[in-house]
């Protein structure tokens, strides 16, 4: 089943030129990823302090082994050190049952 992935973060002004580069580099690796389908960025309107980036998994599976991933904690680091916090993840399902 697949999954779309919302992460969420509050970027200080003056560290976005610093993150930038630091999202591409995440977004690289993760589409070498088994079970990576797609992914994209997106900067608010209202704040522009906000990114959000959602990504699509064939499962929640193939998102966690990512998540839990070493090179991916290497360059999470680097992001949450930037922030000065951590970073929102939320998962849903594509669709619904019943």
């Amino acid at each position: 089943m697949n999954v779309r992935v919302l992460i969420k973060r509050v970027v200080p002004r003056d560290k976005a030129k610093e993150m930038i580069p630091l999202f591409r580099q995440m977004r690289q690796m993760a589409m070498n990823q088994p079970g990576y389908i797609s992914g994209e960025t997106l900067k608010s309107l209202d704040r522009p302090d906000v990114f959000m980036v959602i990504s699509t998994w064939q499962s929640a599976e193939d998102w966690e082994k990512w998540l839990l991933s070493k090179v991916r904690q290497e360059v999470q680091e680097k992001i949450d050190e930037l922030l000065g916090g951590k970073t929102e993840y939320e998962m849903f399902q594509i669709g619904t049952t019943g």
